[in-house]
């Protein structure tokens, strides 16, 4: 077996001139790797590359990958993910995954933008301020999951109230808010976080939901889930499908 020339081609066009010194000291996997990733996965749908690269960068910050991030970021970008679109990537993370495990990726994209000469910091995406982040942040909720979100920010029982507020203000009205991406690319990024960091299979039933209401139906999500699978692995991406069938159920 030897690795494919539809896999060399792909893994030349993610990293033009560069050789993986994995090459050398684990042959064997490498082949079977790269077959898969690089060729049996990417030619299973016509997901297009941009798309798929927003996707594997979204899973390795949510199953914390740092390493392979570091390895896929200048492959993103080389495959027309803008610089932009990447911080916005990692800037949502930290709503899903804290900023606990999203700093790392932070300081891993500052230093592969700085070596390819990107200048930082880069152009503001802020679309709200702090009197009209709330406001806006309830406008996003019911843009994507619908108007029962209209007064969620103020619901719930009066000890954890300021939760729902903070889901309005903080999560919607600071990044979903934010130009850069469209709501269709923020839930889809946001459903890759939860499915790759697993133990979140209610969030993700229910952005999975989200999704396909704004347009990311389920041949789309199941696209995603199979693109994602080689950095995530099987059992947290059968629990993603899972939650696809779940939403459609609940609906």
């Amino acid at each position: 077996m030897a690795i494919t020339e539809f896999a060399k081609k792909y893994h030349n066009k993610m990293f033009p001139e560069r050789q993986s010194s994995l090459q050398e000291t684990d042959p064997e996997f490498v082949e079977r790797f790269d077959n898969f990733a690089f060729d049996e996965v990417v030619r299973q749908d016509d997901l297009d590359d941009k798309t798929r690269f927003m996707a594997i960068l979204a899973a390795l910050i949510g199953c914390q990958g740092s390493d392979e991030f570091r390895v896929m970021l200048p492959a993103a970008l080389n495959f027309g993910v803008k610089p932009e679109e990447v911080k916005e990537i990692v800037y949502q993370a930290v709503a899903y995954l804290g900023i606990g495990r999203a700093f790392p990726f932070l300081k891993i994209t500052n230093e592969v933008f700085q070596k390819l000469g990107i200048a930082l910091p880069l152009p503001p995406q802020a679309t709200t301020t702090t009197e009209n982040r709330r406001e806006a942040g309830t406008q996003a909720q019911v843009d994507i999951f619908g108007e029962n979100m209209r007064d969620f920010w103020k619901s719930g029982p009066e000890e954890s109230r300021h939760i729902n507020c903070w889901l309005a203000d903080n999560c919607f009205g600071d990044y979903y808010t934010r130009k850069g991406l469209d709501y269709r690319q923020r839930e889809m990024i946001t459903f890759c976080f939860l499915a790759a960091q697993g133990g979140c299979e209610p969030q993700l039933t229910s952005h999975a939901a989200a999704n396909m209401k704004i347009g990311n139906d389920k041949s789309y999500l199941i696209k995603i889930i199979s693109q994602c699978l080689p950095y995530i692995g099987y059992p947290r991406s059968l629990n993603a499908l899972q939650c696809v069938n779940n939403a459609i159920k609940n609906k």
